[in-house]
């Protein structure tokens, strides 16, 4: 499986500066090429045909010809997806070298040989796959790094249990086994902290406060999706309408609550460690009772303070979430029942 990898870079990057100035200017340069095109009525260029206008330009600008490749392809990319021209590239913009095979770099210990230059690293775990490509990314605060998508070897150590997960705001993740973890609200115990910063004006501070959020965040999913991969062998998450709730009240609770980031990291965990991950449709998981399947739970939004309910028809009391947890883990099983079921002819 393909796994992208991320490493500091400890030294100056003055000359990573420079090459992406001239990353931007290849960019912009299918950005005008596109846009000359459809002046004069022309079907949008490939990335191939993109290339072939660039072929030659790396020694002038000082790149590697795969780096002006990487770029036009990735212009084609984002283009046909988002259906239009991408934006320019200018000096706000964070930096991106990208590179596409792994001729390009070369690893030496703990640094990397990158167009004859040496870049330490801070080496958090090490390179111990094939390098299929990457990129050098800058980040807010202006800190480079290196980005390597590596083929890695899957393994089968993961647990023997099964476990249903019912995502939420109050508690982050309620599971079928009736464990609550609570959310952590990383933004709203910065959240003085930023006020003061940006009242002050003082801009490196808040970018520093934001990267802060964004990596505690990020560390507390780790180890949650992790534990949940090493315990299970079948993960059976409902899919929220996040998008949905972002347009609401509720939306910096939302954001800060990150359930897609939860998502993908239990995805990709489950599939590296042998695991099954499953997607489940959680509409009326909370009103269904998961112990007779009678539909006598709280509804509606007039209802959702209401958190635990009794069942009209077999009196069992319910946790809201809990019940949900376990109801995912129900149709989770359903799910994979379907899967492994022989079509007939």
């Amino acid at each position: 499986m393909i796994l992208t990898r991320r490493y500091r870079i400890k030294n100056s990057s003055r000359a990573l500066d420079a090459q992406a100035r001239c990353v931007n200017f290849v960019w912009n340069f299918c950005g005008e090429t596109q846009r000359t095109a459809v002046r004069w009525h022309r079907r949008w260029p490939s990335g191939y045909e993109l290339i072939n206008l660039t072929h030659g330009t790396s020694r002038e600008l000082g790149l590697h010809s795969d780096m002006v490749q990487a770029v036009c392809k990735q212009f084609a990319r984002s283009r046909d997806a988002h259906r239009h021209r991408c934006r320019w590239r200018s000096r706000k913009s964070l930096s991106w070298i990208p590179f596409q095979a792994a001729r390009a770099i070369r690893m030496d210990g703990d640094a990397v040989i990158f167009l004859k230059r040496r870049y330490r690293l801070w080496l958090s775990r090490p390179v111990d796959g094939r390098i299929c490509s990457g990129c050098f990314a800058q980040d807010a605060r202006g800190r480079w790094y290196l980005n390597l998508e590596l083929e890695v070897a899957g393994c089968r150590d993961c647990g023997s249990g099964e476990i249903g997960v019912d995502l939420g705001l109050k508690s982050l993740v309620c599971l079928s086994t009736g464990e609550k973890i609570s959310n952590p609200r990383y933004l709203a115990r910065y959240a003085e902290k930023l006020a003061i910063a940006q009242r002050a004006g003082r801009k490196r501070r808040v970018r520093a406060l934001h990267a802060k959020i964004a990596n505690s965040r990020r560390h507390f999913l780790h180890e949650i999706s992790t534990r949940l991969v090493r315990e299970n062998a079948r993960i059976c998450v409902g899919k929220v309408n996040s998008s949905g709730l972002a347009r609401t009240s509720l939306a910096k609770s939302v954001f800060d609550a990150c359930w897609s980031q939860l998502r993908s990291q239990l995805r990709y965990k489950a599939i590296r460690h042998g695991a099954e991950y499953i997607e489940v449709d959680e509409h009326f998981t909370t009103q269904v009772c998961s112990g007779c399947g009678a539909v006598s739970g709280p509804k509606g939004i007039a209802h959702l303070g209401v958190r635990e309910w009794m069942c009209s028809e077999c009196g069992v009391q319910h946790d809201r979430d809990i019940n949900s947890a376990i109801n995912i883990l129900v149709s989770g099983r359903n799910v994979a029942l379907q899967r492994t079921e022989i079509p007939v002819l």
